[in-house]
């Protein structure tokens, strides 16, 4: 798909556009945006609206051919539902409608003409940005392992955007910032839509050193000696049952000054999640292969701030292994010591990211952090707080800790890949309490993803720190299984906005 921007200054330049299609908005009062006005001259657009043709309802679509005076071929009427305030979610509404008719014409090219700079509490930014994710996911293609590829996607190629002059400049940015992220998502879906018999901890390796030789990222892989002599007994417990070598990856982007303290990203990259000896039930178990949706998601990003060349100092950190059943399986009951020093009754062995991801937030004291963000698909439990809709958000209740909370939040808000903020408290920290050893690894029941956060958060002692809990998020079920690419948008765009604060 390929991208770029149409400026126009006077209300007739649009009529001479040659393309095989403009898209144009109408409202549910049967009024036109200025845009359609521009290619109405002739009133075959009025006289489609007024007759009820299209009701201006979100959405809704008319397309027109061979209007008297516009050179494009085809005028296609999209519906943005009220105008006193054109909602996000109507102009979302509109932008897919417009790029599912774009997929089926017979044309090489198309222009989006919308009010870019009328949605309520959004920019141009925004509206031209989601555009692009939107275009980009609609060609995304889950068929590498089949013998016979799906059908190649038809129609339009090629979409130009119709903003003022003015903004041309800013528009091109956002194009190219919105690309890199899409590409990004892009790498997190293959990835996380690979099976387990693919995507090893070692496939997970070899894609960090990819991207390290691509966008000159420091990189470096440590096996399973080095992890014992890291003494990361809690990381390695989960690896027992597996015959795939664990990997724990490090990738530097150092963008920034060399005095500026990195922004460090940790995901969880549990390449196959059979539960070990507390074994999941079967249905569904394949679904476990996105167990490493927080590895993936850490690749994305990298792929994203790479091809921005983003200036900020960033550094990744994937623990990752599988997690199965044998003789050689850690045991529920127990007990194993971590990189910081705490021991840890394994009361489940199912719930083992915070095992891996526990000597991982220890591991990078070592950095001196601004902040630390770790991405996981931790528990069920969120999914049964938040749906599918929201990832859920933990961090400390200060003022430090507020405040990456919000920078977070907005950056979730800002992209669509949205977050909620939960509670950590110290009433929650009691149910991790354990006879035998310093804390188990599961809570007393209730709270299941409030306390899996007050497990990590127990090794966070030391710098500003969040957790996202991308479970109901990263990927989905049924007729429309696959990989979604989040939270790469959501941490881009807060390394994006962290690198301009900086800047």
């Amino acid at each position: 798909m390929d991208f770029s921007i149409k400026s126009f200054d006077a209300k007739s330049a649009i009529t001479s556009v040659k393309a095989g299609c403009i898209a144009v908005g109408v409202f549910e009062n049967k009024k036109l945006t200025a845009s359609a006005k521009a290619l109405d001259h002739k009133g075959a657009i009025s006289a489609a609206v007024k007759s009820g043709d299209i009701n201006g309802k979100p959405g809704s679509t008319l397309l027109l051919r061979n209007l008297d005076g516009v050179a494009a071929e085809r005028v296609l009427l999209v519906g943005l539902g009220s105008e006193d305030s054109v909602s996000d979610k109507n102009f979302l509404s509109a932008a897919q409608a417009i790029l599912r008719a774009f997929s089926s014409l017979g044309a090489n090219d198309g222009v989006i003409a919308l009010p870019f700079d009328s949605i309520k509490d959004r920019d141009l930014h925004w509206a031209i940005g989601n555009c692009v994710i939107v275009a980009h996911d609609g060609a995304y293609r889950s068929d590498s392992l089949k013998s016979k590829k799906d059908a190649a996607p038809t129609g339009v190629k090629k979409i130009a955007f119709a903003v003022p002059a003015a903004n041309a400049t800013a528009a091109k940015l956002t194009i190219a910032q919105n690309l890199a992220i899409a590409n990004g998502m892009d790498l997190a879906k293959d990835l996380g839509n690979l099976p387990g018999n693919f995507c090893t901890p070692t496939h997970l390796a070899n894609t960090a050193k990819k991207l390290a030789k691509e966008y000159k990222f420091g990189v470096e892989i440590l096996d399973r000696k080095q992890m014992e002599a890291l003494k990361m007994g809690s990381f390695l417990s989960v690896t027992n049952g597996s015959d795939e070598p664990p990997k724990f990856i490090v990738l530097k982007h150092m963008g920034g000054k060399a005095k500026d303290a990195p922004t460090v990203l940790v995901g969880k990259g549990i390449t196959f999640d059979s539960g070990g000896i507390s074994l999941k039930p079967g249905a569904n178990m394949d679904e476990m292969k996105y167990d490493m949706g927080g590895a993936a998601s850490v690749l994305g990003t990298f792929r994203a701030i790479g091809e921005m060349n983003l200036k900020m100092n960033v550094i990744g950190v994937i623990a990752s292994c599988e997690n199965m059943p044998s003789g050689r399986a850690t045991k529920p009951g127990d007990i194993v010591t971590s990189m910081s020093g705490l021991t840890i009754e394994v009361l489940n062995t199912d719930a083992e990211g915070r095992l891996v991801l526990c000597d991982a937030l220890t591991y990078v004291e070592r950095f001196k952090p601004a902040a630390v963000v770790d991405i996981a698909t931790l528990t069920g439990a969120c999914i049964v707080a938040l749906g599918h809709h929201n990832s859920g958000l933990f961090t400390r209740h200060d003022a430090a800790h507020d405040k990456l909370a919000h920078e977070l939040l907005s950056a979730g808000k800002a992209s669509g890949d949205t977050a909620w903020r939960m509670p950590i408290e110290d009433n929650y920290h009691e149910q991790l309490k354990s006879n035998f050893a310093d804390l188990a690894n599961i809570g007393s029941p209730g709270g299941g993803s409030v306390t899996a956060a007050c497990f990590l958060e127990r090794f966070t002692k030391k710098y500003t720190w969040a957790h996202l809990d991308i479970a109901g998020t990263a990927w989905k079920s049924g007729g429309a299984k696959g990989s979604t690419g989040r939270p790469v948008p959501l941490l881009t765009t807060f390394l994006m906005n962290r690198a301009a604060a900086a800047n």
